[in-house]
């Protein structure tokens, strides 16, 4: 199978623990597979290597975020998929980098906090919600979900298959993907 593909930013946002990194990971092999030309963004990847320092604070976040979405749009206007991977957990922030990008598809990870606790294995959630961690996400540190993603996937109702389908369609429904 080959694919066509325009260049566009696939922006996966989610708490920790909600799936983007295997989600993104199976998109990626999906893309590798067609040939398509394809990078990744994994926020943990980029914020040991463009935003080294930064701290977890929001003005922090945010500048990680934009240079997130500034790299994206590089890449992408110049016809590259750019799948990325990142909690980036202030909407106003991602509706900053979604303005600057051409073909920007916002998926939203979703999954309770009740089955992220149960998922994590670092016990970072228990922590958190025993105020042992400072400035998490989604407990001591807000989580603004998108208002209106152009994918919404429940992590804990559909398998990854599932999840991944439903993402694929979206983007071949909007033209920036045909297979040959």
């Amino acid at each position: 199978m080959s694919l066509i593909h325009q260049g566009f930013t696939l922006w996966l946002t989610g708490m920790s623990g909600a799936g983007k990194s295997t989600i993104s990971g199976a998109l990626m092999e999906r893309f590798h597979a067609a040939r398509a030309k394809v990078e990744l963004l994994d926020g943990d990847i980029v914020r040991t290597n463009l935003s080294q320092g930064l701290g977890f604070n929001r003005e922090d976040r945010d500048t990680n975020i934009r240079r997130i979405g500034f790299v994206s749009e590089l890449l992408s206007r110049n016809g590259i998929i750019v799948v990325v991977a990142a909690i980036s957990p202030y909407r106003a922030t991602r509706e900053e980098v979604r303005s600057k990008i051409s073909n920007f598809v916002e998926v939203h990870v979703d999954c309770p906090i009740e089955v992220l606790a149960a998922r994590d294995v670092k016990g970072l959630y228990k922590k958190a919600l025993a105020g042992e961690v400072g400035n998490f996400t989604g407990i001591s540190d807000p989580y603004e979900p998108p208002v209106n993603p152009d994918v919404l996937v429940r992590t804990d109702l559909e398998s990854l298959e599932e999840s991944v389908n439903k993402v694929w369609s979206v983007l071949a429904d909007r033209g920036l993907i045909t297979t040959e």
